[in-house]
Order: C-alpha cells, then structure tokens, then sequence
C-alpha cells in the first residue's frame, strides 16, 4: 500500500485529498459492503460521496453496462442515441418540471455549469445568488459561486456572486428563531439584497447542502424564496446531485419540500443515478433549455453504456422502492445515532433526512468546531469495519453518513454501533 501512495504523491496533485493517515485501497464491492488491498472488509456509509446508491456490484446494473458495451460504447450527440432518449423520458417525467427537456453531462460540477450559462444566457445577466456553505462543484463557474471557502481556492470568477442566509438551520444570526420566523427573517434578507442589486439570472441552492455538512433550513423555505424570485423574475436552480432519486426518504427529489410555490426553474442531477457510472444532468423547461442561439454537443455526456447503467439503476431503485426503504431505515438510523449521541459532548448536533445524515463535532460545551475531533472518528470508524465522510462550513467538523439506498435494518445497526463505540472515544472535555 505505502508503495501506491508514494507513486500517487509523485503524480497526482496535492490537491487531491486522501482519506486517512494510512490511505486506502478499495478493490472491489459487494452490496454494502467493500474490501481492501490488504483483504480488509468495511461496510460502506459513503457510496463514493453518495454515487455508489443502490448497491456495490449491483448484478442488473452489471449486466446492462457489459451488454451495451458490447454492442456500442461511444458515438456521442451527433447520432440518435436510444438509451439517452430512454432515460431523457423517464427523468423529464419524473423531475415534476412541466415541458422538460434534458442535456446529460459526465459529472454534477459539468451539470451546475450548464444550469448556470443557462439562466444567465435567459436572463442576459452575470449576477448570481448562492447560500451561505453551499458546495457546488470544481469548475472554475462553479467553484465561484461555491459559499465554503474550504472548497473555494480562488475568489476569481466570470460570475458575480451574491450570499443568501437559510442553508444552515442551526448557525448563523436566525439560529434562535422558531422555523417560521427563520423563514420570514431569511426572506426578508433576500428582499433586502434584491433591492440593493441589479437583476440576478438565478438562485442556485442544494435542498439538503452536502459538502456543508448535511445542513438543510427548515421545509418551505425556498417555497417562500421562490415567490419573490418570481416578482423579480429570477430563476430557480435545485442542486440535486446529492439530494435526488429518493435519498432522502420522504422525496424523491430534494425540492419537494418546498414545493408549495410549485417546481424548480432548472434541475441538475448527478452522482446516484449512475450508481458509479459518470452521469450528470440538467433539466429545466424547454424555453429556458433552448434559449442557447449556437450550437453545442456534448463528446461524452449521455453515453451508450452510461445511459443503459443509468436505466437499469433506476428501475431497480424503483421497482425495490428504495426511497421507502430509505425512509424507513433511515429513521432507524438517525435515532439511533442520536440515542448514541446523546451522552456524547462533542456531538453539537445528528441532523439529516432519510440515508443522508450528518453528526456535526464542537468542542466540548461550546460552538467552536473541532476538525480533530472529527478525524478521529473517522480513523476509529475505519478501524472498526466502516466507511463515513466528513464535511461542513466549519473547518470541517462534520461526519458525513449516506450508505446505499439498500442498506437494511441490521446494517444500519452494525454501522451505528460501529460509530457508537468511535464517538464515545472523543474526550468530554473542551481542548
């Protein structure tokens, strides 16, 4: 293993972070489950940062990717391509958006680009409006409207970009409110900021924010958001990459909770719809999607072999009802993690929806983050047999918590006990 690492150093950038002290190699997967170069096993709560949604080696995924590639594997846009047409059908039908039309990309950071040179192609308008500890994406568009600076290494940007208060419920100058005063208070802040600028082309904003730490404001908020986008004229953009195709339990996309002003202007998608094939997307209602007056293809955006993975993993998620399965287990799962928590002082808070659950870290009887903390749970869980992320705006003191949609009962009881024993190793105690 030290010998892969020392060639990965030699050749890869320093940017390209690595899990762990002593780095990993996963080999191969199977359901839930991962192994090692060294033969260790982990049950896997990550999914390869939420892409890996069904399951590891999932067979009709498998048979449907070789069966294509062994008909066609590459054309690209220039030629009618079934699969991509399939698909296309099945996601504009799904994506509640009325007239829609869809463009697939390789990857969520290609897919928030489109959705940004489309609403500011529509609206002829380079001003952008973005949440506080939003993540979405590494393009240099993407990376500048990005409202963490931990994954924002440049303040350059061919936008310009303006920060919305409500990503994060519990931080911030509204943390006190009840959830309805929240609301009105970050409404009245959109307000304000809209009375002070020019015309913006679009909110782009993630239900659930992934990187920041599973952070989500209370359900109606971007509702109440786009009522007064609507009078200005401005466009809604809902990063679904992490939140969408059913993570969340109680929706299939993260929007629907707050859908009372009815679907978003534009949809990008990502990440599970490949089930760790690169896919990526964006859909948005035929005026704004044809609003581009010259031509584009795209090389490898809706490929043969992705599009027929795409297909058979979301039909499987369907057909197997994954979405109730996420529901249900993870209910399970966060309780169970906040029972575990509860003694616990350096656990600030256990918050998600659904298999999409984050343990934010402070030290001990303060709000202060404590990244330390949060990568010694991390290794622990590691050592233990299991696989978690981390995130969050604040120095990145989050563990980050998303298995397979197919994780069962007695997983998430493994997995929750593994964490158990590694949060309770963190000293109750401030540093």
């Amino acid at each position: 293993m030290s010998s892969l690492y020392d060639r990965h150093r030699a050749v890869i950038p320093d940017w390209v972070a690595l899990y762990y002290k002593d780095p990993i190699e996963i080999t191969h997967g199977e359901g839930r489950h991962v192994w090692d170069a060294d033969g260790n096993r982990y049950l896997d709560f990550f999914g390869g940062i939420l892409t890996t949604m069904t399951a590891h080696a999932l067979p009709e995924v498998t048979k449907a990717v070789a069966e294509q590639a062994g008909r066609l594997i590459h054309s690209s846009t220039l030629y009618l391509n079934r699969p991509m047409v399939e698909l296309a059908e099945r996601i504009a039908a799904l994506s509640g958006i009325p007239d829609a039309r869809v463009f697939f990309t390789t990857s969520g950071t290609e897919a928030n680009d489109t959705a940004l040179l489309l609403a500011t192609a529509y609206r002829g308008s380079q001003q952008v409006l973005a949440m506080r500890n939003s993540y979405h994406g590494r393009s240099f568009s993407t990376v500048g409207i990005t409202g963490n600076r931990s994954w924002s290494p440049t303040g350059l940007s061919p936008l310009q970009t303006l920060y919305v208060h409500g990503g994060v419920r519990t931080r911030g100058p509204y943390a006190q409110y009840t959830d309805e005063r929240f609301v009105d208070a970050c409404v009245a802040d959109l307000e304000d900021l809209l009375g002070q600028t020019r015309d913006a082309a679009a909110l782009i904003a993630e239900p659930i924010q992934g990187v920041g730490g599973f952070t989500s404001p209370p359900d109606g908020l971007y509702a109440a958001f786009r009522r007064v986008l609507d009078r200005h004229g401005i466009l809604w953009i809902s990063d679904e990459v992490q939140t969408g195709w059913g993570r969340t339990g109680d929706h299939f996309w993260g929007w629907q909770a707050h859908d009372q002003a009815g679907p978003p202007d534009i949809l990008t998608f990502a990440k599970g719809i490949g089930n760790g094939m690169s896919i990526g997307g964006v859909v948005a209602r035929a005026e704004i999607m044809n609003c581009l007056d010259a031509n584009s293809i795209s090389t490898f955006g809706g490929s043969p072999v992705t599009m027929a993975a795409g297909l058979a993993n979301l039909a499987y998620l369907q057909e197997h009802d994954l979405q109730g399965n996420a529901r249900r287990v993870g209910g399970l799962l966060i309780e169970r993690l906040r029972a575990a928590a509860a003694s616990v002082e350096a656990v600030r808070e256990v918050r998600g929806r659904g298999l999409m659950i984050g343990i934010e870290l402070t030290r001990p009887g303060t709000d202060e983050p404590n990244p330390e903390a949060a990568s010694a749970v991390l290794e622990a869980a590691r050592e233990g047999g299991l696989l978690i992320g981390k995130g969050g705006g604040h120095s990145t003191t989050s563990l980050r918590i998303a298995p397979p949609l197919s994780l069962t009962v007695a997983e998430a009881e493994e997995g929750a006990a593994i964490l158990e024993e590694a949060l309770r190793a963190v000293p109750n105690r401030g540093a």
